[in-house]
């Protein structure tokens, strides 16, 4: 446990950023797994919303929601080809 006044803050502090980095995991996830059910713009937009949000928060860093984004784009492109 903390001792030191600023370590006390720190742990409220991390506490905090902790629920808020969960919960825009949370939402990048649950876009993700609607746009695989059902591959469409729509969906696929609403994940990108989620990643940049959570890039915005520094959740993910700037490439690896460059990664998701690319990602994802690769499964709607190949569900227009067929």
């Amino acid at each position: 446990m903390p001792i030191t006044k600023s370590a006390k803050k720190a742990l409220r502090q991390n506490k905090r950023r902790h629920v808020r980095n969960i919960e825009k995991k949370t939402a990048f996830r649950k876009a993700r797994k609607e746009f695989l059910e059902d591959t469409t713009p729509a969906k696929l937009t609403a994940a990108y919303k989620a990643i940049d949000k959570a890039a915005k928060e520094k959740v993910f860093a700037k490439k690896k929601a460059a990664r998701l984004k690319s990602r994802l784009a690769k499964k709607m492109n190949k569900t227009k080809l067929r």
